[in-house]
């Protein structure tokens, strides 16, 4: 397909699955890219496999949740084991209950996800220009100019905004000449996507294997008897040319058994690195994924925090090329995701040299303290529910963003956290829905708890109508017996009202005490930049 644009809102360089996360969302809002990508299409290789409950509550609320639930695999835990022995046996099956509708990984691999994403964009007539490459890019004050090859014919075209997703050796990111500070781990390691006989193996476990100079990791995928194994190199120095046959001998020796490839679907050799760009946005540009961090495989958190570098960004944009938000929203999404990225570097840089460490004092550690911490973790309900809050991703919060405003007494829950999961029953129509369920739609969610007498509500509707048509979605809860726990999550007192707007993202960008139409305005206008109406 020729492209055949010479302007578009927004050009998305990379079609992996932050650039189709990225387009996808601003589908969602009426906005049309231009996604273009290097390669000749989708490819099976990639390296991602788990997905976390954050990624799958935003597929929920694309609707496209139950085709990644049925096509991907629950993972029911971990088993981390020692030369062969088995030092410590995680149970992962639901360890998020009541804080997600999914307390569970979803091993589920990256080509899935992106197919999912194509399948979405594809659905909503916008097309992915493969064997695309950016030539060139500059920018104006008002527009971005890039230069375009495909097929050996050079397309020129004007941009609003440009989104590099382009993974790791970003051309977006080196043009704009951004530094992508960090380093690269010194260990090499292997990728392999294989069919195994091995009965002896947990079908629905991740086991990983530490030695005293290696680390391997066999994660089931939802196919029946394939696995995703990595691992590092054997130490054989200039060595090229790397076969699965070759590292057989030491999977074997790290494992304490024989492992039986029935097929190999793919094999590769790679390098890690924990790397971080200098900025995520320069004037008309920004970077999101892997153009903007990386990081080593630790936690399944690479694939999933560009989905939501995405989520996050995507909303804002929007609302900018609508023309129902100011520009100077834009500068929050390097402000919310840069400490998350930085966060995220420092925790997985940690770790992995921790596990990859042939100090004897980390030895001993692996073998000893790190089994007897885990389980020690794993036994406590309030620890296991800190560690899924962090792995999963719901626990990222924006409490600091400027963007928020938080007017409110309660401690909990505050501005800038995510909306918390709570069942809700519809007195009215004698049905169980959820909090969640209410930000289905795209734009702003203004919930209110409270008891309001008839020309409250009426008001209140008039505001919305009158000002923010199209744009702020209203749900109206009174007290009740069986809704008090979502009174009592944000600690709403008897007689008490509560205002929540919930931001695109589900993320909450305004909480108050009482429900008053003059602070919400000032919140709107003033505080994110809406464009009202009225």
């Amino acid at each position: 397909m020729t492209l055949a644009e010479t302007h578009t809102k927004v050009l998305i360089v990379g079609a992996g699955p932050s650039g189709l996360m990225m387009a996808a969302q601003l589908l969602r809002y009426g906005v049309q890219p231009v996604i273009i990508d290097s390669k000749e299409g989708p490819t099976d290789e990639s390296k991602a496999l788990g997905v976390q409950a954050r990624s799958l509550e935003i597929y929920r609320q694309m609707g496209v949740i139950d085709r990644a639930i049925k096509d991907g695999k629950q993972a029911d835990g971990v088993i981390f084991n020692e030369n062969g022995k088995q030092l410590a046996k995680l149970s992962l099956g639901n360890v998020g209950e009541g804080q997600t509708p999914f307390p569970f990984i979803l091993l589920y691999q990256q080509s899935r996800n992106e197919r999912l994403l194509l399948d979405f964009l594809t659905l909503n007539c916008c097309p992915v220009y493969w064997k695309t490459d950016l030539i060139a890019l500059k920018q104006t004050a008002k527009h971005a100019e890039a230069q375009l090859q495909t097929g050996g014919q050079l397309i020129d075209i004007t941009c609003d905004w440009v989104i590099g997703a382009d993974g790791a050796h970003s051309a977006v990111r080196k043009t704009l000449q951004i530094p992508f500070n960090g380093d690269t781990y010194a260990h090499e390691f292997y990728l392999a996507d294989v069919e195994l006989n091995n009965e002896e193996l947990n079908e629905s476990y991740v086991q990983l294997f530490m030695g005293k100079n290696d680390i391997s990791g066999l994660f089931p995928m939802p196919e029946s008897n394939r696995y995703r194994i990595i691992g590092n190199l054997p130490d054989e120095p200039g060595k090229k040319d790397w076969t699965l046959e070759d590292v057989l001998p030491s999977l074997n020796a790290i494992t304490q058994s024989s492992i039986n490839i029935v097929h190999n679907y793919w094999f590769t050799i790679y390098k890690l690195h924990h790397r971080m760009a200098d900025k995520f946005r320069d004037q008309r540009c920004f970077l999101i994924g892997d153009a903007a961090h990386i990081h080593s495989p630790v936690g399944a958190q690479g694939m999933n925090t560009g989905l939501q570098d995405a989520y996050n960004l995507a909303w804002k944009l929007a609302g900018v090329v609508n023309g129902q938000l100011r520009e100077p929203v834009l500068d929050s999404y390097a402000a919310e995701r840069m400490p998350v990225a930085k966060d995220l570097l420092s925790t997985t840089d940690r770790v992995f040299t921790v596990v990859m460490s042939n100090n004897l004092f980390k030895r001993l550690f692996k073998k000893w303290v790190l089994p007897r911490g885990l389980k020690f973790v794993w036994s406590k309900k309030s620890l296991r529910e800190v560690f899924f809050k962090r792995v999963s991703q719901i626990g990222i919060t924006y409490r600091d963003s400027v963007i928020n405003l938080h007017i409110s007494q309660a401690t909990k829950v505050k501005a800038g956290d995510r909306l918390p999961y709570l069942k809700v029953f519809d007195e009215k129509k004698q049905l169980e829905t959820d909090l969640h369920e209410w930000c289905s739609k795209p734009g702003f969610t203004l919930i209110v708890l409270a008891k309001l007498s008839e020309a409250d509500l009426f008001s209140l509707a008039k505001w919305i109508t009158q000002k923010y048509p199209a744009m702020l979605n209203f749900f109206y809860l009174p007290p009740s017996a069986k809704n008090q726990h979502i009174f009592d999550a944000f600690e709403t007192g008897k007689n008490q009202g509560k205002a929540l707007i919930v931001r695109p993202d589900m993320h909450i960008g305004f909480i108050n005490d009482k429900v008053d139409m003059v602070l919400m305005d000032n919140y709107l206008q003033n505080v994110v930049g809406v464009v009202g109406s009225g």
